[in-house]
């Protein structure tokens, strides 16, 4: 059987299946059970909601100790301080919560496994907002040890970077090598159902060229969830972003590549424009447009000073990554 074409970067090809640093294999599954996405089970979301159910039989008798304060609103901070505190009661909750979160991750990890995209994995990492916390790694460390159990031969491991980096950080695998050579730091951006992050990421290549040194220079964040903003009102902000970032980057005296990186949920054809998966985004992107032509539309690249070029033409300077869901 001949071996199936994997499409590579080449020159910042959108959605591009090999990187320089990795194969991607899958993105995306779009798994469903009676409740809806199988992924959703296993959220930041999800674990509040588990959170919030453990404390419910205490609310009713008067003896909650977390008090009236919502579920959502009790930082990581917090409750990674009652996980070693002298509260049992409250410890005991949140464990109970840890459990079960634990058991839905391991639940959702071993129905991604048995898909034929996922039969090989050997390493899971988890990343997302949630990350970053002590109550997070217990319940990575249970639900691998529950999926080992089974015999499932697979590590789950947090991500190494700062979960609020690493979707900018991880853009840079998107770009062409060239870029290395020339100039030391690229825009970035990282788009989540409720935030949008932008960010001038150092490359650090000189120092490791395998990229591990890169860090995120500058950021800017916005909570889109709140504004429920029009797809063009979303644009509108987020150039308004990048427009400060690159102002910001000159006056430091960086040599800003002329590339964009964009980690965005959805199906990304070759093209730029999202195919399916784009629910989550800010405003309407069920028609077939364009993170490249929205950019053009409001000459963004006049501020890298790039020269107005075709559409087909700018392909080479911006480059968009599928997210996991």
């Amino acid at each position: 059987m001949a071996e199936e074409i994997v499409i590579t970067t080449g020159i910042a090809r959108h959605g591009a299946t090999r990187l320089p640093s990795v194969d991607v294999d899958s993105f995306n599954l779009e798994l469903k059970d009676e409740d809806g996405f199988l992924g959703d089970r296993a959220s930041k979301g999800a674990f509040r909601a588990i959170f919030d159910k453990w404390r419910k039989p205490l609310r009713k008798s008067g003896e909650d100790p977390f008090g009236d304060e919502p579920s959502e609103k009790i930082s990581k901070k917090a409750l990674d301080a009652i996980l070693i505190g002298d509260d049992v009661e409250a410890s005991a909750v949140l464990h109970s919560a840890i459990e079960e979160f634990a058991q839905e991750l391991a639940y959702v990890t071993r129905r991604f496994l048995k898909t034929k995209a996922w039969a090989k994995t050997e390493r899971i990492v988890v990343g997302g907002g949630f990350r970053e916390s002590r109550l997070v790694d217990i319940a990575i460390a249970r639900t691998e040890i529950m999926l080992k159990a089974e015999d499932f031969k697979v590590d789950l491991v947090p991500i190494r970077f700062d979960p609020d980096d690493a979707g900018l950080i991880g853009t840079l695998h998107l770009a062409p090598s060239w870029i290395f050579e020339a100039h030391d730091s690229i825009l970035a951006v990282d788009i989540g159902g409720t935030n949008i992050r932008c960010g001038v990421v150092e490359t650090r290549w000189k120092k490791a060229p395998d990229l591990s040194k890169a860090e995120v220079w500058k950021s800017e964040l916005w909570r889109h969830a709140d504004d429920e903003p029009t797809r063009e009102g979303a644009v509108k902000r987020l150039v308004k972003m990048l427009k400060n970032l690159i102002a910001a980057a000159e006056t430091e005296g960086l040599k800003l590549a002329p590339f964009i990186g964009v980690a965005c949920p959805g199906v990304i054809n070759e093209d730029g424009s999202i195919e399916k998966g784009a629910q989550n985004l800010p405003g309407n992107w069920e028609s077939r447009i364009s993170w490249t032509i929205n950019f053009k539309s409001v000459n963004l690249f006049r501020w890298l000073r790039l020269p107005r070029l075709a559409l087909r033409e700018l392909f080479p300077t911006f480059g968009c990554l599928p997210t996991p869901s």
